[in-house]
């Protein structure tokens, strides 16, 4: 997008006219905490990752909270624990904040769950070599969460938090978030209306990269209704396409007629058909009945679509309706869309930001810090504050695979990155 270009040009330019400043005897101090507290993080984040904290596991989630709760406490934040209504099946958030006057104010973004649930065999920290270890969550992201809290004891225990505001949100339900999102994204946007900046901590991308746009994420589900009959009287005008061939149509159209706009994506992730379909929408589980000798009756798929801004998506919305309502001989067909993550937009004080955090790794000798393409990027709690502060998102740890069973997290990097989130918030606080 033409936006997007223009701001990374001027990133360009502003990352060239940095000249590097030495770090400052506070600054050094900060470093030396936090060398001395690594080993002592590590192990903290080996004990929340054992703890599972999957989505629809309240209970779990809420004891990983809890942990991070008393050592937010520690360091002498004040904490609380907002429940969400019990049929909304969600655990709830971790705030833990300081007051003040000086410097921006701060929110720092993080999230208790991962999508590993409490039936999943993958559920424990187990080293791999010296530096890599398996960890369900570990890198999606409980180790940004870790590289918070021992960035924010590093200035605590130098005395450099005083009189700064300080906002850490940690969700529960990021990667399925609790509908209606007025209610699960309240205490956020709320936090967020209080803030200047916010910095997310989901996973790095790659060491010298940070996310200054994201996509947003909306649902979509498309059901289909044909006409049961046996199926030597399929394309008869009497009987029709049926369900699934008018399904098939829809979802070609799809692929032929609304792909192809950079950023713009949509997927169909689970598809049910035949004579009967039972869909759980809680689940996305479910089961159908058919025979080969009769015509589908009914059809349903469930799917994602990611988008680069509103625009995008209100435009692409308009094209599946369109496609959906032109249907096969005696069938119909509906589709509606749920929203989930708005979109996080390129805007210039996001590479500003950026230019402060390069400056930050430059001073570190730890290399430059580069905008990420943002549609390799995933949908994530900073985009429901984004139309509210400036965002910097990507700060969290470095690993491998995250959302499935051989999910990574790099040790050998979290000194290093939690250096450089220690001296970002130490300036910003500063400025």
């Amino acid at each position: 997008m033409n936006k997007l270009i223009s701001l990374l040009i001027l990133l360009a330019f502003c990352s060239t006219s940095i000249s590097a400043q030495k770090l400052s005897s506070k600054e050094k101090k900060i470093i030396k905490s936090i060398e001395n507290n690594n080993p002592q993080a590590i192990s903290f984040l080996k004990k929340v990752v054992n703890i599972n904290s999957g989505t629809l596991n309240p209970e779990g989630v809420k004891e990983v909270g809890m942990v991070f709760k008393e050592a937010f406490d520690d360091i002498t934040f004040e904490t609380s624990w907002i429940d969400m209504p019990s049929e909304m099946n969600r655990a709830g958030h971790l705030f833990a904040e300081t007051e003040g006057k000086k410097g921006k104010r701060l929110l720092l973004i993080g999230h208790l769950d991962t999508v590993f649930e409490a039936d999943s065999p993958f559920q424990e920290f187990k080293m791999v070599n010296d530096s890599i270890a398996h960890a369900p969550g570990g890198n999606d992201m409980k180790g940004g969460n870790v590289i918070v809290l021992y960035a924010l004891k590093a200035l605590h225990e130098n005395g450099l938090l005083k009189n700064a505001q300080i906002i850490v949100a940690f969700t529960g339900d990021e990667e399925s978030t609790g509908k209606p999102l007025t209610i699960s994204r309240k205490d956020l946007i709320e936090a967020a209306k209080r803030s200047d900046i916010a910095l997310g901590f989901e996973t790095s991308t790659g060491f010298n990269y940070a996310t200054v746009a994201r996509r947003g994420a909306s649902g979509w589900k498309l059901e289909v209704e044909g006409k049961r009959a046996h199926s030597s009287g399929v394309f008869s005008n009497r009987v029709g396409a049926g369900a699934i061939f008018e399904m098939s149509r829809i979802l070609n159209e799809f692929y032929e007629n609304v792909k192809g706009e950079e950023y713009l994506t949509f997927n169909p992730g689970v598809i049910l058909g035949g004579t009967f379909v039972n869909m759980d929408d809680m689940t996305s589980k479910g089961d159908a009945f058919g025979k080969s000798n009769v015509v589908a009756q009914t059809a349903v798929v469930k799917g994602g679509l990611r988008f680069i801004s509103e625009q995008q998506k209100e435009n692409a919305r308009s094209k599946m309706r369109e496609i959906v309502a032109n249907n096969l001989p005696q069938t119909s067909a509906k589709i509606s869309f749920t929203d989930s993550y708005p979109a996080m937009g390129p805007k210039e004080g996001n590479l500003i930001l950026l230019s402060v955090l390069n400056e930050v790794s430059l001073d570190l000798d730890q290399g430059e810090v580069l905008a990420y393409d943002p549609g390799r990027r995933g949908a994530a709690d900073v985009s429901f504050v984004a139309e509210y502060v400036d965002c910097l998102d990507g700060l969290g740890t470095m690993g491998s695979g995250a959302h499935t069973p051989q999910e990574t997290v790099n040790l050998n990097t979290i000194e290093d990155l939690t250096k450089r989130t220690a001296i970002l918030i130490y300036r910003l606080i500063n400025q």
